[in-house]
């Protein structure tokens, strides 16, 4: 690809300031966090050990009846969360499939390419973007003040580069590092366009993808659309499970909440927006550790509507290693937390959004409530069978799990018409990755409660999007 010197160069000053006023009085706050999780379980132990003489059951029997009940509303939790998300995913796909599609509407879209330190990705994610089955678009890359050759190789690719349809406009912003919020933000602010696609620099973009989304922008009350991500290096088992994950625990969801049109958390490597959404939401905020869901909230919260749209598919880059996926997820879970700590108003009063509400009381509950119950129960159930004889019971727990998980793979995976080895890895997915997992967040949960520091962290590509 050659260099087109008719592009200019744009001399942009971005001073990276945001209002990230230091909190003098954390000690204090931790102190008292510390302090009233001690009063509670001091309070807690006082009542169980004033209440527990008066029962007229033996400790033994005691154990039993709990271990029962709590197998059951284990049981039926989970069962009414399975099939609550199932049917109305169902739905979505039954509405989605024989819903007429619309078309002839081709609105300019600004690509945002955030990168730091990307050299092995960054031109392959930016020249497979240049084979989009869309006519009317620009990619804008912006270096996030990377260390490496990141800016040298996208030096290379600044200009009018050929397109399927036409010549694509590909830009490039230099700014100190920041962050990733602050680079879209610097993208977005720069961008022309009615539409903006936000993606990770790692990502590749199905050639489909911005065509099928941005049809949906016709539709004026529609604010963003996320996209369907997938996982790319697989081949091994934690890429194998993570691409089972996403099919299964994250697009399945989306297609639930895609049926009220109050998708959740737009995915960093592929989500669209409006930009006026975005400028009426105040632009993404660098205040928690997941930026993607703190800007949905706030776009839901302003009255839009968010749309899933499965065909519109972005191919990322997992972590290959237990350390760099527990990394990633601990991560997550405090950014998810942040958020909802962030726009706990709405949590309290569904007079200001009731679809907001809703959705914040669902991520609460799996943030927060989910983990703990399934660690809780396999912990539980564990002991029982251990102590008191109940490995008949404990069996028979473990494979209506994994029936579940079986029958809901299949389903999964014969909606999105993927790969059906991964069906396989469902048993695994249940019995220990989801655990693992489920761990993982809780950890983050006790972190973030008790207010401990944490860094970004970077993801070390490897460069397999070659594949």
């Amino acid at each position: 690809m050659e260099l087109n010197q008719e592009i200019k160069r744009l001399a942009i000053v971005l001073d990276n300031k945001e209002s990230n006023q230091i909190d003098e009085d954390k000690p204090k706050r931790y102190l008292r966090r510390i302090i009233t999780t001690g009063i509670i379980s001091f309070f807690l132990i006082l009542v169980i050990t004033y209440t527990l003489p008066m029962t007229v059951l033996s400790v033994k029997s005691l154990f039993e009846y709990s271990t029962i009940v709590a197998l059951v509303i284990f049981l039926f939790v989970l069962l009414f969360r399975y099939f609550a998300i199932l049917l109305m995913a169902y739905l979505y796909i039954n509405q989605y499939t024989y819903t007429a599609p619309l078309g002839g509407y081709f609105p300019f879209v600004s690509i945002l390419v955030p990168v730091y330190n990307e050299e092995k990705v960054v031109a392959d994610s930016i020249k497979s973007l240049l084979n989009l089955n869309y006519p009317n678009y620009e990619i804008i890359v912006i270096n996030d003040g990377s260390s490496d050759k990141t800016k040298e190789v996208a030096e290379t690719l600044v200009g009018f580069q050929k397109g399927k349809f036409s010549d694509v406009k590909v830009s490039l912003i230099n700014k100190p590092n920041g962050g990733k919020a602050k680079a879209l933000n610097a993208g977005i602010k720069l961008s022309k366009a009615e539409i903006v696609l936000c993606m990770d620099g790692d990502s590749q973009l199905s050639p489909d993808s911005v065509k099928l989304a941005v049809r949906h922008f016709a539709t004026r009350e529609i604010g963003a659309v996320a996209g369907n991500v997938k996982v790319l290096n697989r081949g091994k088992l934690f890429t194998d499970l993570q691409a089972l994950e996403y099919i299964e625990g994250l697009n399945m969801a989306r297609s639930a909440q895609s049926f009220v049109r109050l998708v959740n958390i737009i995915p960093g490597p592929i989500g669209f927006f409006r930009k006026k959404a975005i400028e009426e939401a105040g632009y993404y905020s660098s205040d928690t550790f997941a930026e993607d869901a703190d800007l949905t909230l706030k776009i839901l919260a302003n009255g839009w509507k968010i749309y899933y749209e499965p065909n519109s598919i972005s191919y990322t880059e997992a972590p290959t290693k237990l350390q760099q996926l527990l990394k990633q997820r601990y991560r997550w879970t405090r950014g998810i937390l942040q958020s909802i700590r962030k726009h706990r108003k709405l949590m309290v009063n569904p007079s200001i959004n009731f679809g907001d509400t809703f959705i914040l009381w669902t991520m609460f509950y799996e943030a927060l409530i989910w983990p703990a119950m399934n660690i809780a129960a396999n912990l539980f159930f564990i002991i029982a069978a251990l102590a008191f004889g109940f490995s008949s019971l404990i069996f028979f727990w473990w494979a209506g799990l994994a029936l579940l998980d079986l029958v809901t793979a299949l389903y999964c995976i014969a909606v999105e018409k993927e790969e059906f080895r991964l069906v396989g890895y469902s048993i695994i997915y249940r019995m220990f990755f989801i655990l693992i997992i489920d761990i993982c967040k809780a950890m983050s949960t006790i972190e973030e409660f008790l207010g401990i520091r944490m860094t970004w962290g970077k993801l070390e590509r490897v460069g397999t999007a070659k594949a």
